[in-house]
């Protein structure tokens, strides 16, 4: 063990005065997040950027986190060190410190007092421009007896700063698309519809029994007075008139609101008037895991519950298409098993091997595959590296082939529900983006799903390549 693994004190006998030491910094919006956590210090000029209105967030912090926090590290760790009793200090806070700032903190012994081993000391902080940004002092009773053991290590701890979701609502726009949601009759339904109006990113027509929906409304404390109403007269109407809606180029984007999925899909998949193209219907989550570097798209976790090998295909094109959209433009994609080889009695694996073959013969563009990829080795470079995964895929991978809709549904729930993962889903394959919500889902995951739908909408009515019906009906 090196002698920067240990952590040694200094004893009041050993100090004097003129004795000094110093830690550096740099100040992380991360650091200002775990201060808040900490300290329950959630003033909106340090964490909410909206409120601050830009410069005043960046440069007006919360002094007392470098001021008793840097400094009483130099003091627990460095002089005096392990032992140390911080009695008080006394600071001045002369210039703003902001994200990005680098900071040092110093602490020099001006004066000792034997009687009780305290001792006064001169407290300063400096910027990288060698500006005094805190001084002051600070009173502490030095240790007597010497200390010298290993550093403690601290715990890793992961923020969840949703930037990920930040990025996707700036990308969305501010021009709501329209769009038919279908039988928002419950309270959560409603909202949801509301909430992602209110947001810019839908301009919602409202379809269903009229009394229901503004008792939905009442019941959710919303106004829904701005917004256009089409009566109907049950659920499968709902869904019909939101269908035709769709169909007639009077809405770009098709909601769930609370009836069953099946219902509406019922109405999405009819032949006769449908939203059918060639491409298979099939459903994707976009995941923002913390720690993850790049978002997950795992499909499908809704629509397809045992999907052949014809319509994993589909299913991984429309992945690809949505994957293009939000800014990847050759994705990764990891065929997911069990297992990374080959076994005749798996037939995911089997499936997997047929898939990147059909992507080796150009049957399916615009990615990379691989597969079959266990989960672990899907993700993690390292866990690639220990399995000997030779593949651009193993370890990177940005879209997650699940094996059947069992397995896509209780990853991409244990993610959100034990990862913390913000989620965003789509209904993809069709003439139309469709957005399904869940009583379940956060604000966050409705709101995600619309921008994401709505971006698809945008891309779709320009006809961009690949994107089956370019929007139109």
């Amino acid at each position: 063990m090196t002698d920067t693994d240990m952590i040694e004190n200094r004893v009041f006998e050993e100090i004097a005065v003129g004795d000094s030491a110093s830690l550096t910094r740099t100040l992380s919006q991360r650091d200002i997040q775990l201060f808040a956590l900490v300290s329950g210090d959630v003033n909106p000029a340090h964490l909410d950027p909206d409120y601050a209105q830009g410069d005043i967030f960046r440069r007006v912090i919360a002094h007392g986190m470098w001021g008793g926090g840097l400094i009483s590290a130099v003091l627990g760790t460095e002089l005096p060190g392990p032992g140390t009793i911080y009695l008080g200090q006394s600071l001045r806070f002369l210039r703003p410190v902001g994200i990005g700032d680098v900071i040092t903190a110093t602490v020099t012994v001006k004066e000792k007092r034997a009687e009780k081993h305290l001792l006064l000391l001169d407290c300063r902080c400096e910027n990288q421009n060698g500006d005094i940004v805190i001084t002051g002092d600070a009173e502490v009773k030095a240790p007597t007896e010497k200390v010298r053991r290993p550093r403690v290590a601290l715990p890793d701890i992961r923020l969840s700063d949703h930037d990920g979701y930040h990025r996707l609502i700036e990308a969305a726009g501010t021009a709501p698309v329209r769009t038919a949601v279908a039988h928002p009759c419950s309270p959560a339904a409603l909202a949801a519809a509301v909430e992602a109006a209110e947001a810019g990113l839908i301009e919602p027509i409202l379809i269903g029994p009229e009394a229901r929906i503004c008792q939905a409304a009442a019941d959710a404390g919303k106004d829904i007075a701005s917004f256009r109403i089409l009566p109907s007269l049950h659920s499968h109407d709902s869904a019909a008139q939101a269908v035709a809606l769709v169909r007639s180029g009077e809405a770009q984007l098709l909601m769930k609101g609370s009836l069953h999925t099946d219902e509406l899909m019922g109405a999405v998949v009819s032949r006769a008037s449908g939203l059918r193209t060639e491409r298979r219907i099939s459903h994707a989550y976009i995941m923002d895991v913390p720690g993850h570097p790049d978002p997950l798209i795992i499909t499908d976790a809704a629509i397809n519950i045992a999907p052949t090998l014809e319509e994993k295909a589909d299913i991984i094109r429309n992945a690809i298409d949505l994957a293009h959209v939000i800014g990847i433009a050759e994705p990764k994609v990891a065929i997911l098993s069990a297992v990374e080889t080959v076994n005749p009695a798996m037939p995911t694996t089997l499936e997997a091997a047929a898939l990147c073959k059909m992507a080796d013969r150009g049957q399916i563009s615009g990615a990379l595959l691989d597969g079959p990829l266990a989960f672990d080795n899907a993700i993690s470079e390292a866990a690639a590296r220990e399995k000997g995964i030779v593949s651009p895929v193993a370890g990177k991978a940005q879209i997650l082939v699940v094996p059947d809709l069992e397995a896509g549904n209780m990853l991409a729930k244990q993610l959100t529900f034990l990862g913390g993962a913000d989620a965003a889903g789509v209904v993809l394959g069709a003439r139309v983006p469709i957005i399904l919500t869940s009583r379940a889902d956060s604000l966050r995951t409705r709101l995600a799903s619309c921008a994401v739908a709505g971006l698809l909408a945008r891309a779709m009515t320009k006809a961009a390549p690949g994107l089956p019906g370019a929007g139109q009906p």
